[in-house]
């Protein structure tokens, strides 16, 4: 990521979220899981902290795009989940900003939570394997590999 440009703190207008709502829901889903598959075969998650995921439900809302994922780690692999049918083990739920800011490291999940852009709710314990994975992923090995990234 080119370190001049920085991604500010906005709100996409609240007619959006609306909208977003009553789209589809499994794309997002599906883009997530991709992602973090990706991720996976690229070695950049922890391997060692992955078994603590197993079987846990997880959801992402983007809420000022009315964006919503829930997905599970099975099998040595992420997998979206459609329809939930229970509530998940860890919620995650910011802001667009908010998850690029993550994304690029310009801001870490804790001083987003603190300062209330970031909400996580469920399993304590594995909302901090989850935060401890993040940090431990090497970003600059993943931008290496998407040149997307480093412009």
């Amino acid at each position: 990521m080119n370190p001049n440009f920085t991604i500010p703190k906005f709100r996409l207008p609240t007619f959006i979220a609306s909208l977003g709502q009553k789209l589809p829901q499994w794309p997002h889903a599906l883009a997530l899981v991709a992602g973090l598959n990706a991720a996976l075969k690229m070695k950049l998650l922890p391997e060692d902290e992955l078994a603590a995921l197993e079987d846990k439900l997880f959801r992402v809302r983007v809420l000022d795009t009315g964006g919503e994922a829930s997905y599970t780690y099975r099998g040595g692999l992420f997998r979206p989940v459609f329809r939930p049918e229970r509530e998940p083990d860890l919620a995650f739920a910011a802001n667009l900003s908010a998850y690029l800011q993550l994304l690029a490291r310009q801001e870490d999940p804790d001083t987003l939570f603190f300062n209330r852009e970031l909400e996580i709710t469920g399993d304590t314990e594995l909302g901090l394997i989850v935060k401890n994975m993040l940090d431990a992923v090497e970003w600059p090995k993943l931008s290496d590999r998407l040149p997307l990234l480093r412009h």
